[in-house]
C-alpha cells in the first residue's frame, strides 16, 4: 500500500510565511510596548492600556495561529459574545473596587 503525498490535498488554507512573520514582529511589538506601558505612570489609564495591549497581542493570535479568521461566523460570533463576557464582568469588577 503505497502512499502518494502529490494526490493528497490540504483540507485547510495553508497561512503564508510573509503573514505569519509580519504577525510574530507585531506581537514582538506590542510586547515591548507592554514593557514601556508599565514604565510610565498614567493613573488609572495604566490598566486600561495593559488590557488593550493584551486584547491586540490575543486578537492576533486568536486570527492568524488559531485560524479563526477563516472559520465559519459562528465562531467568530461565539468569540465575540465571549469577549463581551469577559469584559462585562471586568468592567463590573472595576465598579466594584472603589466601594469596599
Amino acid at each position: 500500500m503505497e502512499c502518494d503525498m502529490s494526490e493528497q490535498t490540504h483540507a485547510e488554507p495553508i497561512t503564508p510565511f510573509r503573514v505569519l512573520v509580519m504577525v510574530w514582529v507585531a506581537l514582538l511589538c506590542a510586547t515591548a510596548l507592554t514593557v514601556w506601558a508599565s514604565t510610565v505612570n498614567l493613573g488609572r489609564l495604566n490598566v486600561w492600556l495593559a488590557l488593550s495591549i493584551a486584547v491586540l497581542k490575543s486578537s492576533l493570535v486568536l486570527a492568524v495561529f488559531m485560524r479563526l479568521r477563516q472559520e465559519s461566523p459562528l465562531f467568530f460570533r461565539m468569540f465575540l459574545v465571549t469577549v463581551a463576557t469577559l469584559a462585562t464582568f471586568i468592567g463590573l469588577l472595576f465598579f466594584d473596587v472603589p466601594f469596599r
